[in-house]
């Protein structure tokens, strides 16, 4: 099994750690990764932003970087969300949509690969703390990621999860968004961590770092005492990786 890993932006330059849990992981799995040299951003904040036409040359490039791999893998819902369905809305010359055709279908945010790929169900794992989840828009509605991460959450020893009061609320993120509207985004990242304060508990676990980003902005700008980890990075502390 070739498993390719697709790293975000984000992800490449702010927050490497959850890259780095991802594949500690994937080998405690036995799962053999591969870095793709000279990727790039899959075109996600300009193609959100009506640049649709100019994003081409990045979704080609994507294409025919990962389309011979058997899967590939992220640690980010919505940039999975981007490749998945809204290249569909690219026109691609057919030897390339067929090869997108193909890649679409093997291209997996992580514990959706975990759960519905690798089939894992069980976890040699402990982590003593309360934790709380915020579902993410793109996974939850465009990839119907809800019950995968909270199934391995399950797993985890120690682990008590306390579900989030409206968890599939945005939290006011959405990239470019929170600064065109940066008072309706603060209104909803606040309402987010009154409801995460409200759970008691000691974690925000989440999928995207770019929503993680966000809410834990406000948490420590307020002093708020919880932490927000990626859930790549629960996974490789429970697991003593």
């Amino acid at each position: 099994m070739q498993v390719a890993l697709f790293i975000p932006c984000l992800n490449e330059h702010i927050y490497p750690n959850a890259a780095l849990s991802m594949v500690k992981v994937l080998h405690h799995f036995g799962v053999n990764t591969i870095y793709v040299d000279d990727q790039t951003c899959c075109g996600q904040p300009a193609f959100n932003s009506g640049y649709q036409k100019e994003i081409i040359p990045l979704a080609e490039k994507f294409i025919k970087l990962f389309c011979d791999f058997d899967y590939v893998i992220a640690p980010s819902g919505s940039c999975v969300s981007m490749v998945k369905n809204h290249y569909e809305e690219i026109h691609f010359d057919s030897a390339l949509n067929n090869k997108y055709l193909e890649l679409r279908k093997k291209i997996f945010e992580f514990t959706e690969f975990l759960i519905d790929v690798l089939k894992v169900d069980n976890l040699n794992a402990e982590f003593k703390h309360k934790v709380t989840f915020h579902d993410s828009c793109h996974a939850l509605r465009e990839l119907k990621v809800f019950s995968q991460p909270r199934k391995l959450m399950n797993m985890i020893k120690g682990l008590e999860l306390i579900e989030l009061e409206d968890s599939d609320v945005c939290c006011g993120f959405g990239g470019t968004f929170s600064f065109k509207y940066e008072d309706v985004s603060v209104a909803m990242v606040e309402r987010k961590c009154e409801n995460i304060v409200k759970t008691n508990a000691e974690f925000c676990i989440g999928l995207d770092s770019s929503c993680l980003m966000n809410i834990d902005g406000y948490i420590k700008k307020n002093d708020l005492k919880v932490k927000v980890i990626h859930i790549a990075e629960l996974l490789a502390k429970s697991l003593g990786l």
